[in-house]
Formats: C-alpha cells, sequence, structure tokens
C-alpha cells in the first residue's frame, strides 16, 4: 500500500487532493498538518474522510515546518486522537506524552536528516517499545549499502515498520519495501511537491514501478549510474515486464564510484538479477565480472551485468545496438557484406559510446576518423580500434558518408546546441545522433533538412534496451511498446 502525503497551505486544496487521490485509487494519505498556514479546522479535515489518514506535525528540526509553539503543536496532535482519526504520527521524543487513545493507531517515528546510523536495530527496538503500532524509521541514505540495511531491518521484525532511506540514493529503499512485508511506503501527490528528499510521486509509484504489485517473490533488476535520475531506463523496462506480464521491477540505482564495489558485493543479499550500467561505470565494471562476451572484451566495458549462479556476466549492447540502427538506416541491416564496409566515418566524442560505435566499425572495416574536444582521447581511442584523430576544430573538413555523434551536445535540456555546423552538411551523407532525449535534436533536424538520411539515439536506446530485456528475462523484447513508451516521455522539441 502507498501512503500518499499531502501538504498544501489552505483546507480547500488539501481536501482537493485527498479527494483525487481516492479516485485514483489511493488508500492511505497523510495529512500534514504543518503546512496548514489559516487556522487549522481538524473537524473539517477528518469529517466524511474517503479513506484511511495519518495525522502528522513535523517540527522544523525534523524536516516540517511547524513554526508555533510545542505546546500547540501537541494539543493538534491530541485533538486528532479525540476525533478517531485513523494513525497519528508521534516523534520519539513526545511518544510517552501523547497516550493511546479510542481506535487511533500509533506511528512512532525516527528522522534522521545526515545520514543513516550503524545502530538501526537498537533504534527500532527504542521506538517498538513506546507503545508502537507501526516503527516509522527515516534516514539520509549517504552510500547505496545504507539501503540494504534498512531493508533487512524491515524483513527481520515482527511489528510493522516502515524504514525508508531519503535522498537520490535511498530511492530504491522506497520502491522495495513492498518486498520486505512493510505495512505501506509514502509517495507525494505530485513529483515537484516532494515532501522529503528523494521521494517520488504517486503517478510514478503506480504508473512506473507497479509499487501494488511488488511482493518477495518480484524479481529485481535496474540501472546503476551516477547520477541515475536522468535514465529512462525504470520507464522502458518496466513498461515492457508490465506488456509482457513478468513479476518484475526495475529501479534506478544511484552508485557513487567509491561505492561501485561495495554496491556489487551486497547484489547477492538485495536478490538483483541483472543490472543496466551507463556512465560513469561502463568501464569501471569489467574488475567485477567473471564472464565477459567478446564485444566486453573488445570494447573494455560493460553496459549488462547478469547474476546467475554466483557468475557475474558482462554484456555490451550498444554496440550491436548501434551497428544495426545505422545499417537499418542504409537499408541493409543484417546483410553481409555490410554497407558499412569501406564508408568513410567521423565519430564526435571518445567517451564511452563512441568506444562501442568504434569496435562495431572496425569489425565491419569502414574508414572511421575521431573528434574529440580532448585530442589526447581522440588518438588512444583511434589507435586502440584504427582509426585516425583529428583536431575538433577540423571536424568540418573531413571528407566523409556518415557522421556519429557521440556526444551529449542537444540533449536535453541544452536542445539548442549541435556538435556539427549545418553549413557542412551534405545531402549524400547519413547523419545518425546518440543522443536520444529528444529524438529529434537540433543536429538530426538540421540534418533532414539538409536532404541527409538520418539515424536517431532513440533508435539505438531502445535496440540495446531490447537486447538488456533478453538477457535479462529470455524473452523477446516488446520492441513496440519500448519504442512508443521512450517516445512518449521525450516527446516533440521546439526549437
Amino acid at each position: 500500500m502507498i501512503c500518499v502525503s499531502i501538504g498544501r497551505s489552505r483546507h480547500k486544496h488539501m481536501l482537493a487532493e485527498f479527494q483525487e487521490l481516492v479516485k485514483r485509487g489511493a488508500q492511505l494519505v497523510e495529512l500534514r498538518l504543518d503546512y496548514v498556514n489559516s487556522r487549522l479546522n481538524m473537524q473539517r479535515l477528518l469529517k466524511d474522510r474517503p479513506c484511511p489518514v495519518i495525522i502528522t506535525c513535523r517540527r522544523e528540526e525534523d524536516g516540517g515546518k511547524f513554526s508555533g509553539t510545542e505546546e500547540e503543536r501537541l494539543v493538534m496532535l491530541r485533538e486528532a486522537i479525540s476525533l478517531e482519526v485513523d494513525y497519528v504520527d508521534l516523534e520519539d521524543d513526545i511518544a510517552d506524552k501523547i497516550p493511546r487513545f479510542g481506535k487511533t493507531k500509533r506511528i512512532i517515528s525516527y528522522h534522521n536528516f545526515r545520514h543513516t546510523p550503524d545502530n538501526l536495530k537498537a533504534i527500532y527496538d527504542r521506538l517498538a517499545a513506546l507503545d508502537a503500532d507501526v516503527v516509522k524509521i527515516t534516514t539520509m541514505a549517504q552510500r547505496p549499502s545504507d539501503n540494504l540495511r534498512m531493508l533487512e531491518l524491515v524483513s527481520h521484525n515482527n511489528l510493522p515498520i516502515v524504514g525508508m532511506c531519503m535522498g537520490d540514493i535511498g530511492t530504491p529503499s522506497r520502491i522495495l519495501l513492498a518486498r520486505c512485508g512493510a505495512p505501506f511506503t509514502y509517495a507525494t501527490f505530485h513529483h515537484e511537491r516532494a515532501l522529503a528528499p528523494g521521494q517520488l510521486s504517486y503517478d510514478q509509484m503506480m504508473e512506473v514501478y507497479r509499487y501494488e504489485s511488488i511482493t518477495h517473490a518480484t524479481e529485481v533488476f535496474g540501472v546503476i549510474a551516477d547520477p541515475v535520475a536522468h535514465s529512462l531506463g525504470p520507464q522502458i523496462h518496466n513498461a515492457a515486464f508490465a506488456d509482457q506480464k513478468i513479476d518484475a521491477v526495475y529501479i534506478p540505482f544511484r552508485v557513487p564510484s567509491d561505492s561501485l564495489g561495495q554496491f556489487l558485493g551486497d547484489v547477492p543479499r538485495m536478490e538483483i538479477r541483472g543490472l543496466s550500467v551507463t556512465i560513469p561505470h561502463k568501464e569501471s565494471v569489467a574488475r567485477y565480472v567473471t564472464k565477459v562476451d567478446a564485444a566486453v572484451k573488445g570494447i573494455k566495458a560493460a553496459n549488462t551485468l547478469i547474476f546467475r549462479d554466483g557468475e557475474v556476466l558482462g554484456y555490451n549492447t550498444d554496440c550491436k545496438a548501434a551497428m544495426d540502427t545505422l545499417e537499418h538506416a542504409l537499408g541493409d541491416e543484417g546483410a553481409l557484406p555490410s554497407r558499412l564496409h569501406g564508408k568513410r566515418v567521423l565519430v564526435l566524442g571518445a567517451g564511452g559510446v563512441s568506444r562501442a560505435i568504434m569496435y562495431g566499425l572496425q569489425k565491419k572495416e569502414a574508414k572511421v576518423i575521431v573528434a574529440s574536444r580532448s585530442r589526447d582521447r581522440a588518438e588512444r581511442l583511434a589507435g586502440e580500434f584504427g582509426g585516425k584523430a583529428i583536431d575538433w576544430n577540423a571536424r568540418h573538413s573531413a571528407n566523409i558518408d556518415v557522421l556519429v555523434n557521440g556526444t551529449p551536445i542537444g540533449m536535453h535540456p541544452n536542445v539548442d546546441d549541435t556538435p556539427f555546423n549545418r553549413s557542412y552538411l551534405k545531402p549524400s551523407m547519413l547523419v545518425f545522433d546518440t543522443v536520444y532525449n529528444p529524438e529529434s535534436t537540433l543536429l538530426i533536424k538540421e540534418a533532414r533538412l539538409h536532404g541527409c538520411q538520418t539515424a536517431t539515439g532513440v533508435e539505438m536506446f531502445i535496440r540495446q534496451a531490447g537486447l538488456q530485456f533478453m538477457l535479462f528475462t529470455g524473452r523477446e523484447a516488446p520492441m513496440k511498446t519500448m519504442r512508443s513508451t521512450l517516445k512518449r516521455i521525450t516527446g516533440p522539441v521546439k526549437y
């Protein structure tokens, strides 16, 4: 179950959101009294409530907005209990000041906005002893392992416990509470009005992560990156799981570089089956895999990990996806020999995507030129894959058949940027932009205006995600669903 927190300054706005949430299917709502600016009318808020309610009034030191006296706050909480509210949330230091009364259930809560303490079990024991019906522990995640410790605490106690980590590192704990048997998790009414760091919206929890269908049997997949909030993988893969009726969830894991080894070591305890890997971990994960495919060996980078029978299997789906995208645009996908053979290709950028593309182009025996804003990186990449490096400022003078943008230039929100001046585009060129958000980047738009053939990052992204889906599940990916989901998320861009 999801408890949706509502914090509005006026009664009518709070009640309107309450009614709207119930229409959408919400079964439990938290009314944050500390957000109410006008004179509080508790009876108005609780009368004829359409679903059970938690009444909460947080002090500023607990992450709330209540600025009155402590006695005034206690009076408000006692009034809620006298009106037989379903739940009242009491911080651990006031639990003994407000005795149990009537049918109201007591949530005894602890908040730590700095870190996740080592003694979580001791904190739980102390809260449980304060006449609690539900224990709530909310802490700030400083490293991914904090999620594991919190979720294991929830799993291994008899009294109902809601244990969550805050911040973007802590997001997995909010989604995986259902696997641990927690009575509920928390969400906000709208993603732009989070009432706690890292809180997801009710719509995200229901539509993207399908929280209400998660059980202990649900398989866990995800993406590791830093940062990870921009990743569209959760929307794409969860839509594919839903389409295929697979009991699985795909979660964003923010993993800082210095926590990568520990996170991968925690994977068995978190029961993670597979991971997508993106910036900055594609190259560094290679040292943790036990078996790799040929592409990983050649590229020296993995974008997919599968955990099976104690093995860590590494794959790279970027290369095949990129080559298939290019060949499809040339009208020759899968043909032998490839029409990329002998083509003069300019690759912009020397990062992870460019490495995968360079490896594929070398296998297709294309003639490749690399231009990067770092000449040293371009030289190293070209030398490794049999290409030629040129200065970034010389990129427009190259005589080419195919232009590939492997840089993030033009990615949302910088949609007015392009890595290649339109004056140098020719109708004979194939222009491939690996940026997928937006799909119609300025480079793609200008290439089409010049009569160029084009291939977009959406096509490559969906193809590599489809290959990952097959590795995750052993099934063919629902490409139509994945493609339509990505296009719906990114949407058209106006220039």
